[in-house]
């Protein structure tokens, strides 16, 4: 099956930093039209200069690759997520795609009808209603007058804005804006979807209804190419990924592995900064001074097996008697979710703390999470729900696989799961169908 999408080795180059005057003289203007014809030949030689300076480390002060040797290829019904921090290339390279840039080298060949929504109001006329601007995004992508209609209705209930239908756009707030503009991009049968980061625009519940939406028009055989910074929502709609750092391609697999290398990196990042969190803000009773995670055989780890035990050692120092303490630990996946909490206060640990270091240990006997990358995020409560200190993704570890059920050949589904608790159940089985008097008794 021919890809829908191939990107060959696409660049773009930006020059950064360049002045312009404000007004042009009418002789500059008409030396300017004199010179169109020999314009394009300044340009590519520009450029040429442009490069062997930014080989050379002599123009980086005033260009920058924003893509470079990118590649990748989308079949179709695909769903894609493009993720990376910012600045990484992630828009720059849905322009391309969208052909509102052109790229400085590579090829790209697109197979299909492409709707693109790259921000809020893309491709709306602000002076134009909701209705007129319906069918002036649906002529844009070739369709008929009839096509148009036959969706009509299906767009206005899903953007709910029936009422503001004839008014001018110009007047909608962002979330009309952008519920409008997601209805017609993804009813109006596109081949190809292109959505850059616009869900973050709505409530929870257009988000939900969005993400829905493409989940479906996804297995209706609609390939969608996604950016978002919410790892949630590629986690549950994409089933790849591109991983862009620093506008070049460094992942491009499966979804999980490749979120887990962004929050990775993302987490390295904060592990440095930890000697720094330990140790500065506002903390007027206690402070977390350290953090340690120990394996079975009480030795500093930082990569274990599923089923295994842990124990985290925690340094305290309290400068304020509390009266009504509580120490706790909560389990982070790679997103930064909370997938479980330890509080001393629920164990039977309570009383007061007095002024001095305190150290805690806390043993979990049990990993019960799948393969992945996780944190610890320890805190102090001086009474009630008044944080005194926290330290968020404080240590980093890896669960790796482990045979917990005796059938080896079958743990392969582990790591293909994106689920991250493990709960262990039981199963029994007998031949044929329930009857009315089991079902009743």
């Amino acid at each position: 099956m021919k890809p829908v999408i191939t990107v060959d080795n696409i660049a773009k180059l930006y020059q950064i930093g360049a002045k312009q005057k404000a007004y042009r003289t009418l002789r500059e203007t008409i030396m300017e039209v004199a010179a169109t014809p020999w314009r394009r030949l300044r340009q590519l030689s520009r450029w040429g200069a442009l490069e062997s300076e930014i080989a050379n480390g002599e123009a980086l002060d005033y260009a920058i690759w924003a893509l470079k040797d990118v590649s990748f290829e989308v079949q179709p019904g695909a769903v894609l997520g493009i993720i990376g921090a910012n600045g990484s290339g992630k828009s720059t390279l849905l322009k391309v795609l969208s052909r509102i840039t052109q790229p400085t080298s590579g090829r790209i060949e697109i197979r299909g009808r492409v709707s693109s929504l790259l921000e809020v109001g893309t491709g709306f006329h602000p002076e134009l209603t909701g209705r007129e601007n319906i069918f002036l995004n649906g002529a844009i992508l070739g369709m008929s007058r009839r096509e148009i209609k036959s969706k009509f209705d299906e767009i206005v209930d899903f953007a709910e804005i029936g009422k503001f239908l004839d008014t001018p756009v110009k007047w909608y707030s962002s979330g009309m804006y952008v519920r409008l503009a997601f209805a017609v991009a993804a009813h109006l049968e596109p081949e190809i979807l292109i959505l850059d980061e616009v869900l973050a625009v709505g409530d929870a519940a257009f988000q939900k209804k969005c993400l829905g939406k493409m989940g479906r028009v996804a297995k209706e055989g609609l390939t969608v190419l996604f950016v978002s910074h919410n790892m949630s929502a590629i986690g549950g709609l994409c089933e790849r990924v591109v991983l862009l750092e620093a506008g070049k391609v460094v992942f491009d697999g499966p979804t999980r592995a490749g979120i887990e290398r962004y929050m990775g990196a993302v987490s390295a990042g904060k592990g440095r900064d930890l000697e720094n969190a330990l140790h500065s803000g506002p903390c007027r009773y206690a402070r977390i001074k350290s953090i340690a995670l120990l394996n079975e055989a009480g030795l500093p780890c930082d990569t274990f097996c599923m089923g295994d035990s842990l124990t985290v050692e925690l340094e305290v120092l309290i400068t304020q008697r509390l009266a009504l303490p509580e120490v706790g630990i909560a389990l982070q996946n790679s997103m930064g979710l909370n997938l479980q909490l330890f509080v001393s206060t629920w164990e039977g640990l309570k009383g007061p703390l007095e002024v001095g270091p305190h150290r805690f240990r806390v043993q979990i006997p049990k990993i019960s999470v799948y393969p992945g990358t996780y944190a610890l995020a320890p805190w102090v409560l001086r009474q009630g729900s008044a944080v005194d200190h926290q330290v968020d993704q404080a240590i980093v570890f890896t669960v790796i696989e482990a045979d917990l059920t005796g059938h080896r050949p079958y743990f392969k589904y582990y790591t293909q799961t994106n689920c991250e608790v493990y709960w262990p159940s039981t199963w029994s089985h007998t031949v044929g169908a329930a009857t009315a008097e089991s079902i009743n008794s």
